[in-house]
């Protein structure tokens, strides 16, 4: 598995007009990209800061893993992304390894991109995502 860079930083936030202020406290500007994916119960607020995006995730329906996020945990870290060459092969290879998949063929992703979740059982607690199509 080829990672490449990080891709983004995935932040958990409890509603989009604090988004929106930590967006302008630390970026002083509106965010590059906002988008739903439904799929996930999700709305995107993205930040492209050099090579990487910090996506602050807000939930969109009180049942999504992102509303439990912030039920169990509070605002933070939710995961980190790294973009790889195919997703579909970096699920093989870990598989292969005896990594534990949340996800275990690729998805739908924001901005036309096709992710999968690693377990953060098998990564020292940290969810990780990986990201194809950039």
């Amino acid at each position: 598995m080829n990672i490449k860079h990080v891709e983004h930083i995935g932040i958990a936030m409890p509603s989009e007009e604090e988004s929106l202020q930590l967006g302008r406290l630390l970026f002083g500007r509106e965010p590059d990209t906002v988008e739903e994916v439904s799929s996930q119960k999700v709305k995107t607020y993205i930040y492209r800061v050099g090579q990487t995006k910090i996506e602050f995730l807000v939930p969109t329906s009180e049942d999504s893993t992102i509303a439990k996020f912030l039920s169990d945990r509070g605002q933070g870290l939710h995961h980190l992304a790294f973009a790889v060459d195919s997703v579909e092969e970096a699920i093989q290879e870990l598989k292969e390894k005896g990594v534990r998949m949340i996800d275990e063929s690729p998805r739908e992703g924001v901005e036309g991109t096709r992710i999968a979740f690693i377990h953060p059982k098998s990564t020292g607690r940290v969810l990780v995502e990986l990201v194809e199509g950039e």
